[in-house]
């Protein structure tokens, strides 16, 4: 009798009693029903591009063009919320619609400049014969700005729906890492310097074409609720109607490129329903 109840206390304690609760452990960003929210800095590159003009007058393409980004210089800049466009940053918010399945509205405001000290190959026409003038075998010189500037630097815009995959790696008390992976595709909605041929500088904010990517990232989440992201991109943006002048001309530039980024920053994630 004696070895009977000793049986069944270490049946009861070991947790496959009957009033054992063995509900699994809710972990951070894989169960449907939760949210969170990211914000970062990015580093980008692009690769090189062919720029075609089209305005009146004037029916050209620079080939090869060569690009980098332009980052802040760190400082106070970074963290203060009346200036944080400034910087090179990410946005996402994202909602589990399924275990370990998100949905990610994300906003990737990168920047764009064109180098300005590159000789590039050229064909097409110039009716204005000063402009003209800089082609010489074929090239142009850039480095002379009154020919032209060209940068998305008050945002190269990419507003961006994503779909991505979770996988805890590390699940313990107070850390965990979870890896993701994803796709995504939205509009391009620059901000885009442009000075061709001594205008007046186009500065506007416009839809200019399409992007699309392929992302990872790795999140430490602290506490089941704060995370520290690091996220690695890479796609394809599509421009083609790029604006080149201030007024309502037809004047426009097209290009498209594929391009890289890394980005990193701190974020939060929450439960949205009592039972997930």
């Amino acid at each position: 009798m004696k070895k009977v109840v000793v049986l069944a206390a270490v049946f009861l304690g070991s947790g496959f009693g009957f009033g054992q609760d063995i509900t699994p452990k809710n972990e951070p960003l894989t169960k449907k029903g939760q949210m969170f929210v990211f914000y970062g800095w990015n580093r980008g590159a692009f690769s090189n591009s062919d720029i075609h003009f089209k305005g009146n007058g004037y029916d050209f393409q620079l080939n090869n063009v060569a690009a980098a980004d332009r980052p802040t210089k760190f400082g106070l800049v970074y963290f203060d919320p009346v200036w944080f466009t400034v910087t090179q940053y990410n946005f996402r918010i994202g909602y589990f619609i399924k275990d370990n399945l998100a949905l990610v509205l994300g906003i990737d405001h990168m920047k764009y400049v064109m180098d300005q000290n590159q000789t590039v190959n050229f064909s097409g026409t110039i009716s204005d014969p000063k402009y003209a003038a800089y082609v010489q075998n074929g090239q142009v010189n850039l480095a002379d700005e009154n020919f032209l500037t060209f940068e998305h630097t008050d945002g190269l815009n990419y507003e961006n729906l994503g779909l991505e995959k979770y996988q805890n790696l590390i699940n313990k008390d107070k850390i965990d890492l979870v890896w993701s992976y994803g796709a995504g595709i939205g509009v391009m909605f620059p901000k885009s310097n442009v000075k061709l041929f001594g205008n007046e500088r186009s500065d506007r904010f416009h839809i200019a074409g399409m992007g699309t990517d392929l992302r990872t990232s790795l999140n430490l989440v602290f506490w089941k609720h704060w995370i520290a992201r690091v996220e690695a991109k890479a796609g394809y943006i599509n421009m083609w109607d790029i604006k080149t002048t201030l007024n309502n001309k037809p004047d426009k530039a097209t290009q498209d490129f594929v391009f890289g980024q890394i980005n990193a920053g701190i974020g939060y994630t929450f439960n949205t329903r009592k039972n997930n």
